[in-house]
């Protein structure tokens, strides 16, 4: 139920705020919020991220919804049935949804938050981009936890030590 209630709020989340960019912007706009650090700037991005592959619309639409459907078929093989888990499943969905209802729909992806740091532009993003990148951010850092602390062996060993639930004859 966690993971299906974060992509509800992501996918939301991030179609509101690219509304409110759409509706009150101007293509190109940019309004600062917080002087050399941060604005709010409308852009299109006809590509992935940072604008690789661009042009090529239909086919990241088409690796979205592959994306998808390999998360859906196989997500009991790689994930675990942890809370960091299902969040970052959450994150995961919500933000290639998020994309993918843009790519549908306009033929490219709304970005406007614009960060400045120490002098560098990083590239323009949105809400669901953030998402993915932290949801991927904790499947990794997570994995590597629940691989390498002795709790997460002690439970794994508990586990296979359990009885079977066969009857005695």
């Amino acid at each position: 139920m966690l993971p299906l209630l974060i992509t509800i709020f992501i996918t939301v989340l991030d179609q509101a705020t690219k509304l409110w960019v759409r509706v009150d912007f101007a293509l190109g706009e940019s309004r600062e919020v917080v002087p050399g650090f941060f604005s709010f700037t409308y852009l299109r991005n006809p590509g992935a991220a940072w604008g690789m592959f661009g042009g090529h619309n239909n086919v990241l639409t088409i690796l979205s919804i592959v994306m998808l459907a390999v998360i859906f078929i196989f997500r009991r093989s790689f994930l675990s049935d942890t809370w960091e888990h299902r969040v970052a499943l959450g994150l995961m969905v919500g933000g290639i949804i998020g994309n993918l209802m843009d790519r549908i729909r306009f033929g490219y992806v709304i970005d406007f938050l614009d960060f400045q740091i120490a002098g560098y532009h990083w590239p323009v993003f949105n809400v669901a981009d953030s998402a993915i990148c932290v949801g991927v951010g904790i499947y990794i850092v997570s994995s590597i936890w629940l691989s390498t602390h002795p709790l997460h062996d002690q439970r794994r060993v508990k586990e296979s030590d359990a009885p079977s639930e066969t009857k005695p004859e």
